[in-house]
């Protein structure tokens, strides 16, 4: 049985429908918060568990039977390490074989502030005894598609990364990778940094939004702080401005750029082009 937290979050669906065409509907769990979120999974015959981090009295029940569990790391920042903990606790107290765990690209030397927590995790999974596999993330594409619509309305792509360089990937890149990490064997120990096959500037990405909307769109480069108090304006809460501007700032260091192609190498094609997600959330 293979167990995934946050089933109902976008990656976490993502890795589900990646693990139907793999292996049985019925011997996949899906963790969950609300279970009336998930009916769609459980009519393709899903396993539904509620799991709320949270709630840690949920957690040793809900893994009960798991042999592999993919540990999606928590939404929550600031509030991840004690949630992954429960987890990890949890998945020791069931008997859990193996745990595949979403940190961040490079995460023992990211210059991103993101990394404080994923490197707890990491430490945390190091002392549990669990045999355990790292997929350490970098960007989602959508993280910078999410700005399309503003970035028409204004003319103006903003970001704090200067000339740095960004080897994203779509979402579902990475999710394809970890059900092919959860269904292979011999995996403890396996550490993967994962990154688009291509890189670019935000300058390129501001162009191509231009090439496919026709509308004039600059890329807009502004010193972190006002990056954050620009996102703060835009109605953003503060601390996701503080994040967002902290990770275009660890970009312009090159914290989200790889060229190894781990990643198409592990799904067995290439990552999805930028230009393909910015053509998808212009469709919306």
């Amino acid at each position: 049985m293979i167990a995934i937290t946050g089933a109902t979050g976008q990656l976490g669906r993502l890795v589900i429908d990646a693990l139907l065409k793999k292996i049985p509907a019925a011997e996949i769990i899906a963790l969950v918060r609300s279970p009336e979120k998930a009916a769609d999974l459980q009519a393709q015959g899903v396993t539904l568990r509620v799991a709320d981090y949270n709630r840690p009295d949920t957690l040793a029940g809900a893994l009960t039977g798991v042999s592999k569990l993919l540990l999606i790391s928590s939404s929550e920042v600031g509030q991840r390490v004690a949630q992954h903990q429960a987890v990890i606790d949890a998945a020791r107290t069931a008997g859990v074989d193996f745990i595949a765990y979403t940190s961040l690209l490079r995460a023992d030397t990211t210059p991103l502030g993101l990394g404080v927590e994923h490197r707890a995790t990491e430490a945390q999974l190091r002392a549990s005894g669990i045999p355990f596999a790292l997929l350490r993330n970098g960007w989602y594409t959508e993280n910078y598609a999410a700005s399309i619509a503003p970035a028409l309305a204004h003319h103006a792509f903003i970001g704090a990364v200067g000339e740095g360089r960004i080897a994203s990937a779509a979402r579902v890149d990475y999710a394809e990778a970890a059900a092919e990490v959860l269904v292979r064997d011999g995996q403890g120990g396996k550490v993967y940094e994962l990154a688009g096959d291509d890189s670019y500037q935000l300058a390129d990405f501001s162009a191509e939004i231009a090439r496919q909307s026709g509308e004039q769109v600059d890329y807009v480069n502004l010193p972190q702080a006002e990056f954050a108090a620009a996102l703060k304006g835009a109605g953003l809460p503060d601390g996701l401005a503080e994040m967002l501007a902290d990770s275009d700032a660890g970009a312009a260091q090159g914290g989200l750029f790889d060229d190894s192609r781990t990643l198409s190498g592990l799904i067995g094609r290439p990552t999805t082009p930028y230009a393909e997600v910015i053509k998808a959330a212009l469709k919306g």
